[in-house]
């Protein structure tokens, strides 16, 4: 069986100087290799190609037979590392935190610790006929998110 380590190996050190960033690999017991990665201003067919080839150089066939695929991270795939928040600072994401709760709101921030929305509120004001839109910033710590992903708005 190949070894995780190994594609990691082959794939950090041909992506890094090119900017890119490794979002995950997965290798099954049949020798089934999946590589997802990602760059600030998005990854080409000819870059996953290039990345196909090297990886390819990297490990003999003649002593593991194995089926590879390299990819970008998908746009509607949960995040999954924290370049990929970064990456989508300003953007409309929608978490879902471990409690069930689906929060959607403009990521503003992302460090090693927790991420920051921006959320709209609605509120009425006393005395008020209408409600009125606050802004508000919400931090969550990754330990409280299940799931993040970028929202695709068609306007």
């Amino acid at each position: 069986m190949i070894s995780k380590d190994t594609v990691k190996q082959i794939v950090e050190s041909y992506i890094t100087a090119k900017g890119y960033y490794l979002v995950d690999i997965n290798v099954t017991k049949d020798n089934h290799i999946s590589v997802e990665i990602d760059h600030f201003e998005g990854v080409s067919i000819d870059f996953c190609v290039e990345l196909t080839r090297e990886i390819e150089s990297g490990i003999d066939r003649e002593t593991e037979d194995y089926e590879l695929q390299v990819s970008s991270a998908g746009l509607t795939e949960p995040f999954k590392v924290l370049k990929q928040y970064q990456k989508n600072t300003g953007n409309e994401v929608e978490v879902l935190t471990k409690e069930g709760k689906k929060i959607t709101g403009v990521l503003t921030a992302a460090n090693a610790e927790k991420i920051t929305l921006q959320i709209e509120k609605q509120i009425k004001p006393e005395g008020a006929k209408r409600k009125i839109t606050l802004c508000e910033d919400l931090e969550i710590p990754y330990e409280n998110i299940k799931t993040t992903k970028y929202i695709i708005r068609f306007k």
